[in-house]
């Protein structure tokens, strides 16, 4: 008994038909270029918070340290008025300063995680996808920064709890977040940097100790430039940290600031940061 005839294809089962033999046919168009770099970018800035989402201890312990800053040495500072901080309760100048420290405490050991994927042998696999190195380490240098904003909400809130007269307009918190972003991002890649020079968790670590209290001492976070000796003034006017605190003065408390200067400041210390570690991470590689 013969079969009966199939049925012919709809005019829409000719139509997919036609477009998955073409899907196989023609290669997919590639993105634009402009575009692909910064996708780049976003995803490996994704990747990195990932990390996070799964362990959010980090998090909440180093939220500890600018709170006993603020808690102690704000308030007792505040109650000794030695610090001449042009009428202003100097916990209020000080909050400022502890955004900034503790951002930069959370920026500066992330070359550590950059040796720990070289030994894992995570950083081998990323350096031969056609990604940039300068892609690679832009996203790991925004991501530290947006790690460092959660930080700085942190201490936001911890501020506003003990009565610090912060401003709350939108136009100068994303002032605010844009600072500690670039901030952040560069002093991740002097670490990634450092990284790329020493090669040893061990090294990088000791390094990183070292020159984390240097840096903050020797900024504008506790007092002002003009009572430090003038040595130290010197060291302050290159310390990327001094400019980072001077913009968060302007846009949390409204004092007078350098704004223009500041960005400026941050943003070439970032383009040099990234370019330096970028350099770098072939011979981290080896």
């Amino acid at each position: 008994m013969s079969e009966a005839p199939a049925a012919p294809l709809s005019a829409s089962a000719d139509r997919a038909r036609a477009q998955g033999i073409e899907l196989l046919l023609v290669p997919p168009r590639p993105r634009d270029g402009r575009l692909l770099l910064p996708a780049r970018i976003a995803a490996l800035c994704a990747v990195e918070l990932q990390k996070l989402r799964h362990d959010r201890t980090e998090l909440y312990t180093r939220a500890v340290q600018p709170a006993l800053w603020l808690l102690i040495f704000g308030q007792t500072f505040t109650r000794i008025k030695a610090i001449p901080t042009g009428g202003i309760p100097y916990i209020d100048y000080l909050a400022p300063g502890i955004i900034a420290q503790s951002a930069m405490f959370i920026a500066i050991f992330y070359g550590i995680q950059i040796i720990w994927e070289r030994d894992a042998g995570v950083l081998n696999k990323l350096l031969v996808t056609p990604t940039p190195r300068s892609a690679l380490i832009t996203g790991k240098a925004f991501a530290a920064g947006v790690k460092s904003v959660i930080q700085a909400v942190v201490v936001v809130v911890i501020a506003a709890l003990l009565g610090v007269a912060l401003t709350w307009n939108p136009l100068k918190l994303l002032g605010v977040v844009a600072i500690v972003v670039l901030g952040s991002a560069f002093f991740s890649c002097l670490s990634m940097t450092i990284a790329g020079i020493v090669l040893s968790r061990d090294r990088l670590m000791g390094i990183g100790q070292a020159i984390t209290m240097p840096l903050f001492f020797g900024s504008n976070a506790l007092y002002p430039v003009d009572i430090m000796p003038g040595w130290l003034q010197a060291v302050s006017k290159v310390n990327p940290l001094s400019y980072e605190v001077d913009a968060l003065r302007g846009l949390l408390l409204g004092t007078p600031a350098h704004l223009a200067l500041d960005f400026g400041v941050l943003i070439v210390a970032a383009a040099l940061g990234i370019t330096a570690a970028s350099s770098l991470l072939g011979r981290l590689a080896r």
